[in-house]
């Protein structure tokens, strides 16, 4: 059922998924609109009597150009994350409406865009506002506070083997086979974020999946959950944050504020660890990702040019092969270095 070849057959899983629920009756036609946005999932707007809703099926082959895989179980640990949440910061998440547990996918409100801008799209456009990225860093802040050391959430959120083949094996291991020279330090950094079990991680706190709601974040897409290192949340959001600087050279000063803001609304108040530690798996982490988002399985879509992409390599190598401690030395350092080699415009 997962992974389908032509738009018409995930349609119609989508509708068998909302009878299943209960949204509509067995005879009632479905009006479906596909969502853009995602890889690994079908992501669907259906038009019911009572209002549009959002459907999210997961898929067994992401739509990408290597072979990616992944169980789509993952979408019973989202809707997990999403009702954990909802106890803590309901206005940091969409409420699931309804679950089909058979046919792998839930629903959720649709938020209509004009109301909930992406935060990648307000990025890309100049619409940057450093308190958005600080309060981003204060949700995910209360979400690791409230879950840390819970035992239940860890036996509840034990997805290693779904994180692995989601995260850690496209990111780290799949960069580490492109370059022999680093392969021993990202090992050692995927050993590191595999065998720290904290918090309650999202996995992919990423610009795409945080809307700019009335009220603040909201956040999407936490197919990735995993009992495991919060660093991995922090370095995810803030390496997007460095590679903005690369497909929007102009707006570099404000992307970097971003990236300050943020991280001192959530380093300033981490309390289930001594933050200068956690701070530290997070910097070494954190080249890791940028060198992956250029040679991973998953590269980010906006660093085209072979120039930039070689810029990225350049500074994530070095920062791999003798790491930090310190985020704002990262944030300083990638900033040298753009100012002394400009990004390729032609992006």
């Amino acid at each position: 059922m997962n992974g389908p070849a032509d738009p018409r057959s995930s349609e119609l899983a989508i509708a068998d998924s909302l009878r299943r629920m209960g949204l509509v009756g067995p005879q009632d036609a479905v009006r479906l609109t596909a969502l853009t946005g995602g890889v690994s999932s079908d992501i669907y707007r259906a038009d019911l009597p009572g209002g549009p809703v959002c459907v999210k099926r997961a898929l067994a082959r992401l739509k990408v150009a290597a072979d990616w895989r992944a169980p789509p179980s993952r979408n019973r640990h989202e809707v997990g994350w999403l009702r954990f949440v909802a106890g803590i910061a309901p206005q940091a998440v969409p409420p699931v409406l309804a679950e089909d547990e058979t046919g792998l996918a839930f629903a959720m409100p649709y938020l209509p865009p004009e109301q909930y801008p992406v935060w990648k799209a307000e990025l890309r456009d100049g619409r940057i506002d450093p308190t958005f990225a600080a309060q981003v860093g204060q949700v995910l802040l209360a979400i690791h506070a409230a879950s840390a050391g819970r035992a239940d959430l860890a036996l509840r959120f034990a997805t290693d083997t779904d994180f692995h083949a989601i995260r850690l094996e496209p990111y780290l291991l799949a960069t580490a086979a492109r370059h022999p020279r680093l392969a021993s330090r990202l090992r050692a950094l995927l050993d590191k974020t595999a065998g720290t079990r904290r918090v309650l991680v999202h996995g992919d706190v990423s610009p795409k999946n945080i809307l700019c709601g009335p009220q603040g974040p909201v956040m999407l897409d936490a197919e990735c959950a995993w009992f495991g290192d919060p660093a991995f949340d922090l370095a995810f959001c803030l390496n997007h944050l460095l590679l903005k600087a690369v497909w929007r050279p102009e707006h570099r000063a404000t992307y970097l504020q971003c990236f300050q803001h943020l991280r001192d609304a959530y380093l300033g108040a981490v309390s289930w660890e001594p933050s200068e530690q956690l701070e530290a798996r997070t910097a070494a982490l954190l080249p890791g990702l940028m060198l992956a988002r250029v040679d991973g399985k998953s590269p980010v879509e906006y660093i085209r040019s072979e120039s930039n992409r070689e810029l990225v390599r350049r500074f994530a190598t070095d920062k791999i092969l003798e790491p930090g401690r310190k985020l704002a030395s990262i944030a300083h350092d990638w900033r040298a270095t753009l100012d002394a080699q400009r990004p390729d415009p032609e992006q």
